[in-house]
């Protein structure tokens, strides 16, 4: 393998995030701190040199996003998602968030109904209340260990007038990976009713275990013309301090309607080492990413080995794709502070609550895999030892 994934980097004191707000957060600042969904991997090294190569002009001054930055993205869906997308459908966000809200303001008014599918990535609650439209929870169905969409429940809610829906795909927490069955099911409803489909793809690069990815917006014209795609780089080479993100468009009315919202909020313009880094990690970056996915999956299998030994009642949702784990820990009986608290104080670790990402997240915890091996099974033998030590 000519990448590496398993050296260890001193994040602290780097205002980190995830390393340097654990006392904040978690109330200690010794906690293992398995919960951001950023990665504890360097940048790859192509990206780094490029960003190098820019910062030897000495002047950051105002820029723009060239022919190379459209390229590069419409190159890179081609090549990893069979999707043919034109260089004028490629429009550009600070951020996935950001995009979310700014598409609330845009294609919907106070009080429209707007369906998202908990248990789900938390900001797409405060995108949509936090603007004084009505949030309304399609919840994910649990079957077995994974989770599928409740198709009959969410046809009553677009009955009742959703006007705009938040996909999550390949989602985040659970993990999964959208069939072209269940996508397709999807856009029927979506057309049918005429929902508008705000879809957010940022893990759509982290397809593990043969699963792939499926554009919501390459399953045809006609749900291309209704759908809003918000993809990123930042994920998947770890740019997430960059604020680099991309909006897919095929319809020109959607896009020309979200710039409108991007240029009256002023938050259009470019971040020069970001669009440096997209476009390195769109050109060249194939063979780190797929070498990313092969330590992935071996993180996958060594954290659920070592669990499954010890903590036999833990349920880990199978994952195919994000490197986001998804862990049930109703076996230990514990409210959701209790289990909270013994997360943080009985085992030393700090993860993402459960509870925050809505309906179906209680008795759940959320742990990132994107770590050097010996990082994680640390945090499995915290785990494990917490939970015999009950």
């Amino acid at each position: 393998m000519k990448y590496d994934f398993n050296t260890l980097i001193d994040r602290r004191d780097t205002d980190c995030v995830k390393y340097d707000l654990r006392a904040k957060l978690f109330g200690k600042a010794d906690v293992l701190p398995m919960w951001v969904a950023d990665m504890d991997f360097p940048v790859a090294d192509f990206i780094l040199d490029a960003i190098a190569e820019r910062l030897k002009h000495p002047i950051l001054g105002y820029t723009f996003r060239s022919d190379r930055f459209t390229g590069s993205v419409a190159s890179w869906m081609e090549r990893r998602h069979g999707w043919k997308v034109e260089a004028d459908s490629i429009g550009f966000s600070p951020g996935i968030v950001p995009a979310l809200n700014m598409c609330v303001l845009e294609f919907t008014d106070p009080g429209d109904l707007v369906a998202v599918q908990p248990p789900v990535y938390f900001p797409f609650f405060s995108a949509v209340s936090n603007h004084g439209r009505k949030l309304v929870y399609n919840q994910l169905v649990k079957k077995g260990d994974s989770y599928e969409m409740d198709f009959d429940h969410l046809e009553t809610l677009f009955k009742d007038g959703v006007k705009l829906f938040f996909l999550c795909s390949p989602h985040n927490p659970v993990g999964r990976a959208w069939t072209m069955a269940e996508l397709q099911r999807l856009a029927a409803l979506c057309l049918k009713y005429k929902v508008l489909v705000i879809s957010d793809e940022i893990h759509s690069d982290l397809l593990l275990f043969g699963n792939r990815h499926i554009p919501f917006a390459s399953l045809g014209k006609e749900v291309a013309d209704l759908t809003l795609t918000c993809m990123a780089p930042s994920k998947t080479f770890n740019l997430a301090g960059l604020y680099t993100s991309v909006m897919i468009a095929t319809n020109p009315l959607l896009k020309k309607r979200y710039e409108k919202v991007l240029d009256a909020v002023h938050v259009g313009g470019d971040n020069i080492l970001g669009q440096v880094a997209l476009e390195a990690a769109y050109t060249k970056g194939d063979e780190w990413l797929d070498q990313l996915l092969e330590y992935l999956e071996e993180n996958y299998r060594a954290f659920c080995s070592a669990l499954s030994a010890s903590v036999p009642d833990l349920i880990v949702s199978p994952l195919e794709a994000t490197y986001l784990s998804w862990l049930d820990f109703s076996f230990m009986k514990l409210d959701d502070k209790g289990l909270s608290d013994f997360i943080i104080h009985r085992a030393g670790l700090g993860l993402n609550d459960g509870p925050m990402f809505g309906p179906g997240g209680s008795g759940h915890q959320r742990l990132n895999l994107a770590t050097p091996r010996k990082i994680l099974m640390e945090g499995a033998e915290r785990l494990a030892d917490a939970v015999r030590g009950a």
